[in-house]
């Protein structure tokens, strides 16, 4: 090949390598960008009045005056509200007995609308639910129940294909007659009045407790339950793994049983997540009986199952990374084959055997399918140290899917779904970038 034909399939090779990286970094962007800004949202958001009323007489947070203050101005705002519907209800106590009927279900309806905006009117009762004694807390979500309260949702089926199409009308059309039409032009023009909203960082999303399954608080039971799984994955995981790899490296001979090992190994790596889920709660929990039922301690079995097969490959290849000749200057000052592979060895293969572990514990930390049958629960509390051998825990991965796909109220949640994925993701990132800081310090040092 020519000199000048080889500089040009070289170019043509790096522009390529170029411009996979950059379609990956577009695609990394266009994938986690969502992701980082709906998840910022669970963190700075508009808050409501609502949302501060909650967190004083549910967290003992915030100043008491100053919201005193604010509920006297929200009052004042919100006493014309309430005033027509109770008008509303001597009107149509008066309308005919057919229209009643009608006009009747349209303001219970309306006024049921207005309390899950507002929140109870003054002298309601107070409902048993948490989620009932509050109106709404962020400002995305009121302007939503606004709408709700101004229109209706119906279907046009006019179109002569048949099919339909969603369409909204205004609720006043419901009232029309009534002097509670003035109602709605009120409730959009005053509505911030209402609730008051402003900015709001709420950093203990991070550490406080989920009320009334996510519809308030943050997700510290979850954070805390992925700590538990991942770390014990670690813990037992990572001693068998590097292990194995010492062993296949330095002490096994090249035989037909090394090599059934290594192709058991990289079975294990290819099946499925689902089926060490299956198997853990067959083996650990059904068979070993390690815990009654769900526990942190089955699922950490079960992770470091998966996990395993990641860190023997790592460790191996780091350790197959040092030179011939470290080990011929230990043993010829008279070390031992173990002795040399402890203090030779493993310190230079140090490196690899970490990056191979901290990205062992970012895949622990991301999956979902081997803790479903074996630890993950929906609602929880954080465990203390010593309930992880006995109890099930929420975990990220897990409550993430649980509340997109069968929460009873998963449109009103989603910040908290957002703020979840946002937070294991950036957990994983910060574990994969920890291995490469620590895998360059660690080089660094040892070559000095």
């Amino acid at each position: 090949m020519q000199l000048h034909t080889r500089h040009v399939l070289n170019r043509a090779f790096t522009g390529l390598g170029y411009v996979a990286t950059g379609v990956m970094a577009a695609a990394l962007l266009v994938l986690l960008l969502p992701i980082f800004i709906k998840g910022a949202g669970a963190f700075v958001f508009r808050g409501t009045v609502e949302f501060r009323r909650f967190e004083f007489e549910q967290n003992g947070r915030g100043n008491r005056d100053a919201l005193q203050r604010e509920l006297a101005l929200v009052s004042t705002a919100r006493a014309p509200v309430y005033a027509m519907l109770d008008a509303a209800e001597q009107e149509i106590a008066a309308a005919p007995p057919a229209r009643q009927r009608e006009l009747k279900s349209a303001l219970a309806g309306l006024r049921e609308d207005i309390r899950v905006l507002l929140g109870p009117a003054p002298g309601q009762p107070v409902p048993v639910l948490l989620r009932g004694q509050y109106g709404q807390t962020r400002w995305d979500r009121a302007r939503v129940k606004l709408h709700d309260v101004l229109f209706s949702e119906t279907w046009d089926y006019s179109d002569p294909s048949g099919m339909g199409r969603k369409v909204y009308v205004p609720r006043s059309e419901e009232f029309e007659g009534l002097s509670i039409t003035s109602l709605f032009p009120y409730l959009e023009a005053h509505v911030a009045d209402m609730l008051r909203p402003r900015v709001t960082v709420y950093w203990r999303f991070l550490t406080d407790d989920s009320r009334d399954a996510h519809i308030f608080g943050g997700i510290m039971p979850e954070l805390l339950g992925t700590f538990y799984l991942t770390l014990g994955a670690i813990l037992i995981a990572v001693p068998l793994g590097v292990l194995t790899a010492v062993y296949l490296t330095e002490y096994a001979r090249e035989g037909m049983a090394v090599r059934f090992l290594r192709s058991c190994m990289s079975t294990l790596a290819g099946v499925p997540s689902i089926v060490f889920g299956l198997f853990g709660l067959a083996f650990f929990i059904n068979t070993l009986q390690v815990s009654r039922s769900k526990s942190v301690l089955a699922g950490s079995l079960t992770l470091a199952l998966l996990i395993l097969p990641t860190v023997i490959r790592a460790a191996e290849e780091a350790i197959r990374a040092v030179p011939q000749a470290y080990r011929e200057a230990a043993l010829a000052l008279g070390a031992g084959t173990w002795r040399t592979v402890y203090s030779v060895v493993l310190p230079a293969a140090l490196p690899g055997i970490l990056t191979g572990i901290v990205i062992s514990m970012g895949r622990a930390a991301g999956e979902t399918a081997p803790i479903i049958f074996t630890a993950a629960v929906s609602v929880g509390v954080p465990l203390k140290l010593w309930e992880v051998f006995s109890h099930p825990t929420p975990a990220l991965s897990w409550n993430i899917y649980n509340l997109c796909t069968e929460h009873e109220a998963v449109d009103e949640i989603r910040h908290v779904q957002y703020g979840m994925v946002f937070v294991l993701v950036g957990l994983v990132l910060l574990l994969n970038l920890s291995a490469i800081l620590l895998r360059a310090r660690i080089a660094k040092k040892l070559k000095a």
